[in-house]
């Protein structure tokens, strides 16, 4: 086994809700193996209050969470990319940086929370981010010091494609 720590991007256009999530979860459950970033195309500018609050609810840290742009991590000193996986499908399509490190990238699509207003929306939250865990979950359970290239960007762009329609619970 390695100590390497492998360096994780979450993308979505806005950066202010699934990419987020997605980092915290990764933080959480990294185990120190693995840093969870997250930035927009297109950034909000913003985290917004609904992911905070469901963050606050499940006792997840917030200090620090921004709405950035990726140019941060295609930029002279950004760390080394590992793995890129964009969570929105509008980022999906757009044209990515170079970015430093050569990772390996996967689509892992999630309806936006953000989109749904009213008493439907912390459930959306809640949806978003119980299906960013199980993917993160299967991700960190990837044998990564022993599976080759190939094997590897299969399995990556399987776990997106695996609980596309599972249901959730609420908390």
């Amino acid at each position: 086994m390695t100590d390497k720590i492998y360096n994780v991007l979450f993308l979505c256009t806005g950066n202010s809700a699934r990419s987020i999530l997605a980092e915290v979860i990764l933080n959480r459950h990294g185990k120190g193996r693995f840093r969870g970033f997250s930035a927009g195309s297109y950034p909000k500018g913003a985290v917004h209050p609904a992911a905070i609050a469901l963050l606050d609810e499940l006792g997840l840290p917030t200090d620090g969470l921004r709405s950035k742009s990726w140019d941060e991590f295609a930029q002279p000193g950004a760390p080394p990319l590992d793995f890129v996986f964009t969570v929105c499908d509008n980022a999906a399509g757009e044209m990515c940086p170079a970015w430093p490190g050569q990772p390996m990238t996967a689509h892992w699509g999630i309806e936006d929370p953000a989109a749904i207003d009213g008493e439907q929306q912390h459930h959306a939250f809640w949806t978003a981010y119980q299906s960013l865990q199980r993917r993160i979950q299967l991700f960190l359970a990837l044998p990564l010091d022993s599976i080759d290239e190939l094997s590897l960007q299969h399995e990556l762009k399987q776990i997106g494609k695996s609980l596309e329609h599972e249901p959730t619970r609420s908390p």
